[in-house]
């Protein structure tokens, strides 16, 4: 090796060394400095404080980033109710969450899905049985997302489907919070495959429409002149329909629907428990009494209901084919 190869590597070593940020140096020299004024003050009482001031400053602001955490919602769709119509990402944020508030509509095998280390709080809403107020599950999502908090609120079907969700979206762009919105599949499709009641067939209905029975106003009705045009040409699905149903098929036959119009109320949709039910205008209301459904209830109205396919739903709920994730 020659002179000027033995003088230069060690020089070219100690040029291109890894050096540590800047930031950790800086942080390094402060409690440096930090540490040997202690030190000098320990020693003597009476030596000036150099520096002192600025490294517990440096400290305590390291100490509050670390401990502040940025709040976070997802808004989660969790299907119309078996467990494995639940998306992965949703399955994810389940998993990940500090907080889950769910629905009424939300599956009990749903929430087995939540470990138990995350906090589970139910803030649903029956008809006439509401455990929350809308204001008040809007404040309260916004509290615990404001302490830091990584919070999903659980839906049940589809967040954009008469789930409110924009009233709590507005609550949390108000306090300047992130947010996402996760989809879930809708109770008609969920009730449309495990049924077998196509939502559209190109021989009766080309369209669907999906509709609420129950507005803000409680008192308030659909208007059945332009419903009744609707349910003849396409097919018509009612959410949150059950307690109307009576209503409903006398405004539509008042309104020159034939009695004959098919429907079909189904209850628990997608879940083992599932009952469906088939009538007409004239009829449907007595068959639901007389099964006395409880659960939560969808209602379809239109020839669509003539088109049932046979679907095997014991293939749906077994588990002998399914993979795991």
């Amino acid at each position: 090796m020659s002179i000027a190869t033995s003088w230069s590597l060690p020089f070219l070593r100690t040029l291109f060394k890894p050096q540590k940020p800047l930031l950790n140096l800086f942080y390094r020299d402060a409690i440096f400095t930090t540490t040997s004024t202690t030190r000098q003050r320990s020693d003597n009482p009476k030596a000036p404080a150099k520096h002192s001031y600025f490294g517990k400053w440096l400290k305590l602001a390291n100490r509050q980033n670390e401990g502040h955490k940025q709040g976070q919602v997802f808004i989660v769709g969790a299907g119309p109710g078996d467990a494995e119509l639940l998306t992965l990402k949703a399955l994810r944020l389940l998993q990940q969450a500090d907080v889950v508030l769910f629905d009424a509509l939300v599956s009990e095998d749903i929430l087995a899905l939540i470990p138990s280390k995350v906090v589970k709080e139910y803030v649903g809403k029956r008809c006439k049985k509401h455990s929350f107020t809308q204001d008040a599950i809007c404040k309260r999502v916004v509290e615990l997302a404001s302490n830091g908090h990584t919070v999903v609120r659980l839906k049940g079907g589809d967040p954009a489907l008469f789930a409110r969700t924009c009233e709590e979206t507005d609550a949390l762009t108000k306090a300047n919070i992130p947010f996402a919105i996760v989809p879930g599949i809708t109770a008609a499709s969920g009730v449309s495959a495990y049924t077998g009641i196509p939502l559209t067939d190109r021989r009766c209905a080309q369209s669907v429409s999906f509709m609420t029975a129950h507005f803000k106003d409680v008192d308030q009705w659909p208007e059945m002149a332009p419903m009744a045009q609707n349910v003849l040409k396409q097919t018509m699905v009612v959410y949150m329909g059950l307690s109307r149903l009576e209503g409903l098929c006398k405004g539509l036959i008042h309104h020159n629907v034939p009695t004959t119009w098919p429907v079909a109320a189904i209850e628990n949709a997608t879940s083992p428990e599932q009952h469906v039910i088939t009538g007409v205008l004239a009829d449907i209301h007595s068959k639901v009494e007389a099964a006395n459904l409880t659960g939560p209830t969808l209602l379809i109205f239109g020839k669509v209901v003539e088109s049932r396919q046979q679907v095997n739903t014991l293939l749906l709920h077994s588990s002998k084919h399914a993979a795991t994730i």
